[in-house]
This record gives structure tokens, C-alpha cells and sequence, in this order.
């Protein structure tokens, strides 16, 4: 499903065109009031300054939401693979026959976590979330039937670490899933819109210089707000560092 929040880059390109185009409709009504009273713009000037401080709390508000969600899927990345790397740990308390099961189930289980965060398109996406989902079963029937036949302390400590390794995905998928309201984002598109409209109405007869300056750095911040909060898409993403560096430990066994 098309999402133009996920497209950092037309956020960018679409938002910098509306904005330029607010500050030129604004320019355009100042021109046809022709001049204006010195009174009547103080307070012209008084309900920009108050339009545009909203406009600053609005954009670092939505920021510090992005930055913090950000900040949440990195977090979770760190648990998943602790828990994957507990449970790796916990099968060598298996006879070896079930434990080289459940050590080459992880095993594949961490490469398709790892290609999740790698994946660049939907349909990658799909395959690997189908695969995890495959392998969940399997893990979680690979430990809980001699779990369930024969309940022993052993048995419930690797049933108890499984269970940690599916929880964790699912908070992890509940991270990706928990973005920015399209309801903030619609208040900063308007706030924006408006502050546009009234710095170009100020702006109507200086330099064209000025009509750029605000549209091009509120583009600039949508982009970056954008960026950080797309899990898949843009620059800025979280990279699976400690799941790499659990499957380079593992190879090194």
C-alpha cells in the first residue's frame, strides 16, 4: 500500500512547492490591498511573530515524536537480539540432537530478523515476514512438545526464552508500526501553510530571496521528521548492528 509518508524525498519536493506557492498567494494579496495603513501592519506583524513561534513549538514538538520513536526501534533491536542470543545460549542445555535443531532454527530465524531491516521494498518485506512467521512455528514447536511430554526446570527455561525471542519481534513490529498521527501532521502542514501565506504577504516587494527562505526550511525539517520516522524508507533508518554482530558471533563458533 502506497504511503507518502514513507517517501522522505516527495515529502520534501511536495511540501516545498505548497509552501513557495503560500508565500506567493500571500505576496499576491498584499498586492491587491495596495499600501497599507503603518498601524494596521504592527498588528500584522504581531499576529506573524505570534503564528510563527506556534509554528517553531509545532515542528520541535513532532520532531522530539519522531526522534523518540526512533529511539524505541533501536532499543528494541538491542533486546531482540539479546533474547535471540539468551536462547542460542539456553539449547546447549537440550540433548544435542534437539539442541543442534533449535541452534540452526535460531540461526535462520536471525538472518531473516537481519534481511527484515535490510528489505527495500514491500514485496521483500512480505517474503521475509512470511518466513519469520514460518520459523516462529517451527521454533516454538520445536521446544514446547518435550516441554509439554517431559516439564522439567530445563525444559521450562528454554520454553521461557523462546517465548522472550517471539515476544521481542512482536514488539519490535509494534515499534515499526506506532508512526507519527496523520493528525500532526496535517496541524504542521496547515500551520505551515499559514505562516507562509502571511511571510509572503510581508515579503511582497523585497527581495524574492525572502519568499524562499521559510518554505525551503520547513521543507528541510518535514523531510528530516519524515525520515526519522519511516522504519523502512530514507536515510535515516536503524540499523540491525547487534543482530549482525550476533551472527558474526555465532559464525565464529
Amino acid at each position: 500500500m502506497f504511503n507518502p509518508l514513507d517517501r522522505p524525498f516527495l515529502i520534501f519536493v511536495v511540501s516545498l512547492l505548497i509552501f513557495w506557492l503560500s508565500a506567493w498567494i500571500g505576496g499576491w494579496i498584499r498586492k491587491r490591498q495596495g499600501n497599507q495603513k503603518e498601524d494596521s501592519y504592527e498588528d500584522f506583524a504581531f499576529v506573524l511573530g505570534a503564528t510563527l513561534t506556534l509554528l517553531g513549538l509545532i515542528v520541535g514538538f513532532t520532531f522530539s515524536m519522531a526522534v523518540n520513536r526512533y529511539d524505541q526501534r533501536k532499543n528494541y533491536e538491542e533486546q531482540e537480539a539479546n533474547a535471540i542470543g539468551t536462547e542460542y545460549v539456553r539449547a546447549d542445555l537440550l540433548p544435542i540432537g534437539e539442541a543442534a535443531k533449535v541452534h540452526a532454527l535460531l540461526r535462520s530465524y536471525l538472518d531473516q530478523r537481519v534481511l527484515c531491516y535490510r528489505a527495500q521494498n514491500e514485496q521483500q518485506l512480505r517474503q521475509v515476514n512470511a518466513q519469520t512467521a514460518r520459523l516462529q512455528i517451527e521454533m516454538w514447536s520445536t521446544v514446547s512438545a518435550p516441554a509439554a511430554a517431559e516439564p522439567t526446570p530445563v525444559a521450562a527455561l528454554i520454553l521461557a526464552g523462546m517465548n522472550d525471542v517471539l515476544n521481542s519481534q512482536g514488539y519490535t513490529q509494534a515499534a515499526w508500526w506506532n508512526r507519527i498521527p496523520i493528525a500532526a501532521w496535517l496541524l504542521l502542514m496547515i500551520i505551515s501553510i499559514f505562516c507562509n501565506i502571511l511571510v509572503g504577504y510581508v515579503a511582497h516587494g523585497r527581495s524574492a530571496f525572502l519568499f524562499l527562505i521559510l518554505p525551503i526550511a520547513l521543507s528541510i525539517s518535514m523531510f528530516l521528521i519524515a525520515d526519522i520516522d519511516s522504519p523502512h524508507r530514507g536515510i535515516i533508518r536503524v540499523a540491525p548492528q547487534n543482530l549482525e554482530s550476533l551472527v558474526g558471533s555465532l559464525q565464529s563458533q
